[in-house]
């Protein structure tokens, strides 16, 4: 009886590490399929369902992420034109008002990426000019001039985002969210704090022409 026990566990587990080293992708009955077999594409798989073969997709045109702020929809002008500088005076910041925290990064973002020409004090007097000792040969603008402060929330994020006379674009280094992070802080240094958008104005942040 014992050897009987002992060949039957031997035959056990012979048929067991034979069905085991069958064909894995056909393993017969499937109790769940959806499991068993992904409907999904894989990212760079080929694709039977659009016309270039490809599953890979970008975003649809238009759409925004959840994270993502409105865009901002005003285009730079042509040169010699002001037109859509001027129409940026409308955009109000969407973001609110830092709390303690962003305004800590908010000034960190500006004497990074602005107080090296305009300067810590926004006086545009940073370590490229200096008073006129420094390598920049032009004096940057002086952002507590009153024509430079006066200007709308939406003309200073139109001005870092797509740059003015010697002043390039930051867009690359600075996202659309810490761009108006630092219109805030330029605007609470200067006394003007900057306008959070309600209601319709939120709808023009987001959609001005």
């Amino acid at each position: 009886m014992k050897k009987i026990s002992v060949i039957s566990l031997l035959a056990f587990t012979v048929v067991v590490a034979v069905i085991s080293c069958g064909d894995h992708k056909k393993p017969g009955k499937i109790y769940m399929p959806d499991m068993a077999y992904s409907r999904a594409y894989e990212t760079y798989s080929e694709n039977p369902l659009f016309e270039d073969n490809q599953t890979n997709r970008t975003p649809v045109a238009g759409t925004v992420s959840r994270d993502e702020l409105l865009p901002f929809r005003i285009p730079e002008d042509a040169p010699g034109d002001t037109t859509n500088f001027g129409k940026a005076r409308f955009v109000k910041n969407p973001l609110p008002p830092l709390n303690e925290a962003d305004k800590k990064e908010a000034e960190r973002l500006y004497l990074i990426y602005c107080g090296i020409c305009h300067g810590p004090k926004l006086d545009g007097n940073g370590p490229l000019w200096k008073g006129g000792d420094g390598p920049y040969p032009a004096a940057p603008k002086d952002l507590t001039d009153p024509v430079i402060g006066n200007q709308g929330d939406g003309q200073l994020f139109y001005t870092i985002t797509y740059g003015k006379n010697k002043m390039g674009s930051y867009a690359s280094q600075l996202n659309s969210r810490q761009r108006w992070m630092v219109v805030h802080y330029i605007k609470e240094t200067l006394g003007k704090p900057a306008v959070a958008p309600s209601g319709e104005a939120a709808a023009d942040s987001g959609a001005a022409k």
